[in-house]
């Protein structure tokens, strides 16, 4: 028998898995259900997930539809952008971002309404039933979380859908066949996964693409454009200031125009297995683009490759789901000092799927024309310094030989 919970809040997008849910909340818990959804810049209507949550009973006060575009992008993808993560060295984490923001907004909202209990739709084989619920633990340590999928007896999506047209629940005519791949999205990404893209030899249909127009179909002509950047952050585009989501948005609609940020990749998922999954990323890929050429001319050297060496570590544990891990916090807060002066603008040329910088400029810059010229440098740098420093540096390599010769 479930145990007594009186009042929990679903992460709810209004599709067939979390309108099951709620309904199977309500019978299997015999509890009040209160619905989140947040609006993460995923391009979907959200109000129909409203009236959809007001025809399965459930009060209005209790449904909520949160615009945290902003904060997503402020708070969570300009903060990972800082640190140039790379999962696996190729995944910019446009679906692993988003978690912990959902889950922070849940535990806020789980509090407003004094519920004992949050509920996901995460399934018990993937990576985001352990974002989630690491973000819920961290944030309210003693809540009660109910993953259905981890609980129920719905295997299948025939029997989804069997459980939804008996309670009478409304099935999209698209979810009556079988889906051929499963999507996520939001203002940094979209991906998908399963299904026709299971077989890691085949290509990735054309349809399954929906961000980037495909890059043999993109303008014959490339696109030149500038992002500004403040402090690590981007702030304008061609000269225009923008708010972070905004900015993002633009970047998107032209990374879309010139087939940009599509990725094919098969990853290690922290629950063991391997998954083949595409993504498509265009704005976030002229902003990684953009942020690794401006710290190009602004990073010392030490620094630099000190971040090199972060940014993999970093990359897993937002990947994992320890976004509000002490670990994680102390890295951003050496990100975060390291980007004080990186400030200044870069020129990047877009065309066909690619992101090509061409130029960049900052008051802060430690580029030196000066010392690093082929001509005359007028006593800027003494090249016979090089000798004493390439002895010192040899001298153990010196000694290495003498003994293993």
């Amino acid at each position: 028998m479930a145990e007594s919970i009186n009042r929990v809040v679903l992460a709810y997008s209004g599709g067939l898995d979390t309108s099951v849910i709620l309904k199977w909340l309500q019978q299997e818990y015999n509890c009040e259900v209160v619905t989140f959804t947040a609006d993460l810049g995923q391009g979907e209507e959200l109000e129909p997930a409203r009236k959809k949550a007001e025809l399965m009973g459930i009060k209005p006060e209790h449904i909520f539809i949160d615009d945290l575009r902003e904060e997503f992008v402020r708070d969570f993808v300009f903060p990972m952008m800082r640190s140039n993560a790379l999962y696996e060295g190729l995944y910019l984490l446009g679906t692993s971002i988003a978690r912990p923001l959902i889950a922070k907004r849940q535990i806020e909202i789980a509090k407003m309404v004094n519920a004992d209990a949050v509920s996901h739709g995460a399934t018990g084989k993937g990576n985001d039933q352990v974002r989630f619920e690491l973000g819920y633990y961290a944030l309210q340590p003693d809540i009660k979380v109910i993953a259905p999928w981890r609980e129920w007896d719905l295997t299948s999506r025939t029997a989804l859908i069997a459980f939804a047209e008996q309670h009478q629940i409304p099935v999209p005519k698209d979810k009556r066949g079988e889906s051929p791949f499963s999507t996520d999205a939001n203002l940094l990404h979209t991906s998908s996964e399963g299904k026709v893209l299971e077989d890691p030899w085949d290509e990735v249909p054309d349809y399954v693409f929906s961000r980037t127009v495909n890059p043999e179909d993109a303008p014959d002509t490339p696109q030149v454009i500038t992002v500004a950047f403040e402090r690590g952050d981007a702030v304008a585009v061609d000269g225009e200031g923008m708010s972070p989501a905004t900015l993002l948005a633009k970047l998107n609609e032209l990374g879309r125009a010139h087939g940009i940020g599509r990725l094919d990749l098969v990853e290690n998922r922290f629950v063991g297995m391997k998954s083949r999954g595409m993504y498509e990323t265009p704005g976030g890929t002229i902003l990684h683009a953009a942020h690794r050429a401006i710290e190009q001319i602004t990073l010392d050297r030490g620094a630099a490759h000190l971040k090199d060496e972060l940014a993999p570590r970093y990359a897993e544990l937002v990947y994992n789901g320890f976004w509000f891990s002490p670990e994680r916090e102390m890295l951003q807060a050496a990100i975060d000092h390291s980007q004080h002066k990186v400030s200044g603008e870069v020129r990047l040329k877009l065309y066909k799927g690619g992101v090509h910088v061409i130029g960049r400029r900052s008051p802060n810059s430690l580029y030196s024309e000066k010392v690093v010229t082929f001509e005359d440098d007028q006593g800027a740098y003494d090249q016979r310094d090089a000798a004493g420093f390439i002895k010192l540096n040899a001298l153990r390599l010196r000694l290495l030989g003498r003994r293993d010769r």
